[in-house]
């Protein structure tokens, strides 16, 4: 069976902000799929212990008031999120995601603060398998004019987004986009075993980061473009 035909598990944050090492999250989504139909979903909103910003809030629409009264404890949430996909990773099942190196490595952000191993300390390697779906369409689809917002992918794809910015219902589009994409484009990606397509998304993420950066030092020479994937920080 081809991957995207198979069990995919959906993941998403919504979070305090833009940086995934000082960011908190506040709610989370995990989302187990079979070819892209929903066979089970766990969310989490979390007291992150900061201040929610307004402007994070009207985002995703989780005040600070709401987190305080009703949002999980931090680490113990965090605890739960980062178990529930180091299972998922063991028993080789694919996590999809969206701009895949800012959710993971906000994720292994927070489980450093609160002193908790980080995904790569429970897989005893590497974070893998992982689909990204905005890397595979960026690549793929590289001429396409327009942003590559999950709202306008999925229009792309045909993908239907319920509720943009609420985590469960991100996950779902993420691991919807990358079924379309697996349809769309098997030579370059649908047929390919998961440990070939972890690899060449780590070459296609570094090769649009050094295109970027290059464009970048145009205007600023001190520009730099994160290269790594599916995580910032060495996985």
């Amino acid at each position: 069976m081809t991957w995207w035909k198979g069990p995919l598990t959906g993941f998403d944050l919504e979070t305090t902000g833009t940086d995934p090492e000082e960011s908190r999250i506040v709610t989370a989504a995990v989302v187990d799929t079979l070819g892209g139909g929903v066979q089970g979903a766990t969310t989490w909103l979390l007291d992150p212990g900061v201040p929610i910003p307004d402007e994070a809030a009207a985002i995703h629409g989780i005040t600070d008031a709401e987190a305080r009264a009703n949002g999980r404890p931090a680490a113990e949430a965090i605890e739960e999120i980062a178990r529930t996909l180091a299972e998922r990773l063991a028993a080789g099942r694919p996590v999809v995601a969206f701009n895949a190196p800012f959710d993971l490595s906000l994720l292994d952000a927070e489980l450093r603060r609160h002193g908790l191993p980080t995904l790569a300390d429970r897989l005893g390697g590497p974070v893998a398998p992982v689909v990204d779906a905005m890397v595979v369409d960026r690549a793929l689809d590289k001429y396409r004019k327009g942003s590559r917002t999950l709202q306008r992918v999925c229009e792309v794809y045909g993908v239907e987004l319920r509720d943009a910015h609420e985590a469960g219902s991100d996950a779902l589009a993420a691991v919807r986009v990358a079924v379309a994409l697996g349809h769309r484009y098997p030579a370059q990606a649908g047929d390919l075993p998961l440990d070939e397509l972890h690899r060449r998304q780590v070459d296609w993420h570094r090769d649009w980061a050094a295109g970027l950066q290059s464009w970048l030092r145009r205007k600023d020479p001190a520009a730099v473009v994160d290269p790594r994937w599916p995580l910032k920080a060495a996985s």
